[in-house]
């Protein structure tokens, strides 16, 4: 006497029995209260986390906004004093051309008066 072979029909039932086993196990832990509880739990913890990230984009919105606000008023601020800065030496130029002019005009007058 040999091995024997399971039949076409016995390796069938025996698949549909392990099918309905596997099912029967997925049935009573998807029952099981305590699984149901850690599922609520990881779900709270994602909801805690998923509202700690949002409060943090907020924050660095925020601080973004505050920083290219201040980027802009130091950019104004230097606009400023660049603009200041030039009508300054303008000043400063016309004053020496003025100067200047004045003194020529001396030593034209002066020329003009030793001559006659």
């Amino acid at each position: 006497m040999g091995f024997k072979e399971p039949t076409l029909s016995e390796r069938q039932n025996a698949a549909i029995a392990a099918r309905k086993a596997a099912l029967q196990k997925y049935r009573e832990k998807a029952a099981d209260p305590a699984i149901a509880q850690r599922q609520a739990e990881r779900a709270a913890g994602q909801a805690e986390r998923a509202v700690a990230k949002q409060a943090r984009d907020v924050q660095k919105a925020e601080q973004k906004a505050r920083a290219a606000e201040l980027s802009k008023q130091a950019a104004q601020a230097a606009a400023d004093k660049a603009a200041q800065d030039l009508l300054e030496r303008q000043a400063a130029k016309v004053a020496e051309e003025a100067e200047r002019k004045a003194a020529r005009d001396a030593r034209y007058a002066a020329r003009k008066t030793r001559k006659k």
